[in-house]
């Protein structure tokens, strides 16, 4: 569903992609890890299509097409949709309101619909009333942002970090709402959704089984493989000597 080819971006004149290659087949959920500023956040961007991530060469083709030049609003109505590590606060528009508009609802009152999805993210109708990511904790932001991917019902869903600055409980609800967006309770021929989350402490992975991990260095996917195998691999050697034993 998802192949991105020989992709090379930059950032204010900066390289900070150089020649990554990715399958995502339907189904799937794959996992991104890296340390900061190996340029995962730009790869999620990147696929999206924010103006600033300048495409100097390469492809990102989604369901047979290349997008690489569509404008963002034509990806997110192909399907494609994200979940940010830092959403801004955007004040004078609720909850509420930005959930019907990812639902497709034409109406500025918190729905049925609206108000039973909130429900599963422990949102209050209450909650749903307030400016969206004004004074929010932590995990509010966390299930603000999930909550509106759900309400998209996104094709590929990327989520930055779902599992940062999360509690013990909110992470248990997260990880359990992101499981059943990517239809993960399914019987793998029976997953049409897909997923791609970058992760740092990798506790999103208590939760959700991953089908494929892959390493990010300086821009470069350097190394992919068994997501448990990855990891062991990671808290073993780092990311540099999870880099040297795959490429043995």
């Amino acid at each position: 569903m998802l192949e991105i080819r020989e992709l090379t971006v930059d950032v204010a004149g900066r390289c900070v992609l150089n020649d990554v290659n990715m399958i995502i087949q339907e189904g799937e959920a794959h996992v991104l890890l890296g340390p900061n500023g190996s340029g995962k956040t730009t790869l999620l961007l990147s696929i999206l299509g924010f103006p600033r991530y300048e495409v100097k060469e390469g492809e990102i083709i989604f369901k047979g097409e290349d997008i690489t030049d569509l404008h963002t609003s034509e990806r997110v109505k192909r399907g494609i949709g994200i979940s940010f590590q830092n959403p801004p606060v955007i004040k004078g528009v609720n909850l509420g309101s930005m959930v019907n508009i990812c639902m497709g609802e034409k109406t500025d009152e918190i729905t049925e619909k609206t108000l039973e999805l909130a429900g599963k993210m422990n949102l209050s109708e209450e909650f749903l009333k307030r400016d969206v990511n004004f004074g929010f904790s932590g995990g509010e932001v966390k299930r603000s942002e999930i909550l509106q991917l759900i309400a998209q019902h996104s094709d590929f869903a990327m989520l930055d970090e779902p599992d940062s600055g999360v509690d013990i409980e909110n992470m248990e609800l997260i990880g359990k709402m992101i499981g059943e967006l990517l239809q993960r309770d399914y019987l793998p021929s029976k997953r049409k959704r897909m997923g791609l989350i970058i992760t740092h402490l990798a506790t999103i992975l208590d939760y959700i089984h991953a089908d494929r991990a892959h390493v990010m260095l300086n821009g470069r996917i350097v190394c992919s493989g068994v997501p448990e195998e990855i990891l062991s691999g990671i808290k073993k050697n780092g990311y540099e000597g999870c880099m040297r034993l795959c490429q043995k």
